[in-house]
């Protein structure tokens, strides 16, 4: 089975820029979010994260240069749109820009009949962001508890959710290695699609995500590692087929 790579975009301040474990204040600069998905896409790739870092911090929007992305790049590849999507009002603006899929975390802990709701309206358009310390939920920009990973994955079993992105705040940005384990106990417990998020640092750490293929594991988002050139996105396509 084939692993799906979904090159990431972090837009702060209308730069594109990395976060360690998801800080606000850690960022490191690599310029035009607009230039950056123009590369993975000419790279081969076929989906793109793009992510509103100030929506999610609540630190104001990039939406302007997020629906420009969109705009140039959505016929030629299919872009996942997350932060900061908490309300009718933030998810309606990601999809009428022209996102194939959104990503909803926050919103998904605090208010869990609007999340089951836009999951049932909505269906895979939505995944649910699992941004997880240990065995416990981070929320509002990882920096406050939302919960047991477990209790939250149960009740969006029920509500019909098809799709988890699954991040060890610990590891991203941190190239120390997916957590492979975490990976392993989410999608051994429910039969969603999942993500895998944070800590890729080498090719063999897609391999070992694509060992999971069989229990969902169908997809890995790239950040760092794609921007400090630990390899390049065409190796790492290469192994994900």
């Amino acid at each position: 089975m084939s692993l799906t790579l979904l090159p990431a975009v972090d837009v702060r301040d209308g730069k594109a820029v990395r976060l360690r474990q998801g800080e606000s204040g850690s960022e490191t600069d690599y310029g035009s979010p607009l230039e950056a998905a123009r590369t993975w896409a000419e790279s081969g790739a076929q989906w793109i994260h793009l992510v509103d870092l100030d929506a999610a911090f609540g630190t104001g929007d990039n939406r302007d240069q997020l629906s420009a992305i969109v705009k140039e790049l959505g016929d030629k590849v299919n872009i996942e749109m997350s932060g900061g999507v908490r309300d009718d009002a933030s998810l309606d603006a990601a999809l009428e820009a022209g996102a194939a899929r959104v990503n909803i975390g926050t919103a998904a802990l605090e208010n869990p009949d609007w999340t089951a709701s836009v999951i049932e309206k909505y269906g895979d358009r939505v995944a649910v962001g699992l941004d997880v310390r240990g065995h416990t939920l981070a929320a509002r920009g990882w920096v406050k508890e939302g919960g047991d990973l477990f209790e939250t994955m149960k009740f969006l079993d029920s509500a019909g959710c098809s799709r988890y992105v699954v991040t060890d705040v610990a590891r991203d940005g941190m190239m120390s290695g997916p957590n492979i384990e975490l990976l392993r106990e989410v999608a051994e417990r429910t039969d969603a699609k999942v993500t895998a998020s944070g800590g890729i640092s080498k090719l063999d750490d897609l391999r070992n995500i694509k060992a999971l293929a069989e229990l969902g594991v169908d997809s890995a988002i790239l950040g760092k590692s794609l921007y400090a050139r630990a390899f390049s996105l065409e190796e790492a396509l290469e192994v994900a087929r």
